[in-house]
Parts: C-alpha cells; structure tokens; sequence
C-alpha cells in the first residue's frame, strides 16, 4: 500500500502544481478540465476527484460538465484525435462512408486507440465547416470536401 500512496500523493502534487494560477472555485472547473486534460491527455477519475476537491464542487457536477462538452475524454486517447462530423449536410454529402473508410483505414472500432497509439477515431454532430461537407477534424486541422480515398490520405500525414 506504501507505493499506491506515494503514486497519489505525486499525482496530486502535479496536479496542485497544474492549477496553482486558478482560483479555488467554481467557475474555474472548466478551465481546470482543460489544463488537467492538456497535462494528462484526458481526464482520470483521480484528476475529476481532484477538481472537485479544489474547487469544492460536487464530484457529480464535474463530472457532468466533463461528460458534456466534447472536448474532455475520460478515457486516454491516440496521439491524433481525428472527429468525423455527423451534421446534417456531411451526413448528406457522405460522412458515413468516411467514417468507415477511416475505421478500415485504422483498424478500430469507434472511439478506440490505433495499437500503436497513434490515433482516436470518434464523430461529432457538427464541427460549423457545412460549407466544406463532408468534413473531418484532426487534432486541431479541419479538412472538408472530402472522399474516402481523401481521408485517408490525410491520415497518413499525421502518421
């Protein structure tokens, strides 16, 4: 038991260090999702624990502003996060079949990481590009008017 202590009492140490600039209250949960998640790649029960802790919010209201917005994952993620959009003029246009072009691609099933840790596959309902359907979101890069042959090729320049 020594050594899980040791483990949390570092891990808190980090994450004290992660959110010494914030204020210990309740508009700061958001901001502290992001740097935890930033710092960790996702969100651990332990980080959710943590947040609720300093910022003495309920663990249950954090963890639902966590499971709200897309951008938190409670889970770790590939290196890239690409997100097919799903909206009403990608899925019109094709999203479905980028999608599962991608998934061949990556060998995963949704929302599983690459083996090699390279990449999350994961679709959203709107990424606000509709004038660019069908589009895909890696990491941060938007890319629209694409085929399935296309997104695939992008894929490889993220490899």
């Amino acid at each position: 038991m020594p050594q899980v202590n040791e483990e949390l009492r570092k891990m808190q140490n980090t994450y004290e260090k992660i959110l010494e600039d914030l204020p210990e209250t309740r508009e700061s949960v958001i901001p502290a999702l992001q740097l935890v998640q930033k710092s960790r790649g996702y969100l651990p029960e332990d980080g959710l624990e943590f947040i609720s802790n300093y910022t003495e919010t309920p663990l249950a209201k954090v963890y639902g502003i966590a499971t709200f917005y897309s951008q938190f994952y409670l889970e770790p993620q590939g290196e890239h996060t690409v997100k097919v959009c799903q909206g009403t003029a990608c899925h019109i246009k094709g999203a479905n079949e980028i999608y599962d072009a991608l998934l061949g691609e990556l060998g995963i099933a949704p929302g599983e990481v690459t083996p090699d840790g390279k990449f999350t596959l994961t679709t959203v309902r709107c990424l606000g590009a509709c004038s660019l359907a069908p589009v895909m979101m890696v990491d941060e890069d938007i890319h629209g008017n694409l085929t399935p042959d296309k997104a695939r090729g992008i894929l490889g320049d993220y490899e």
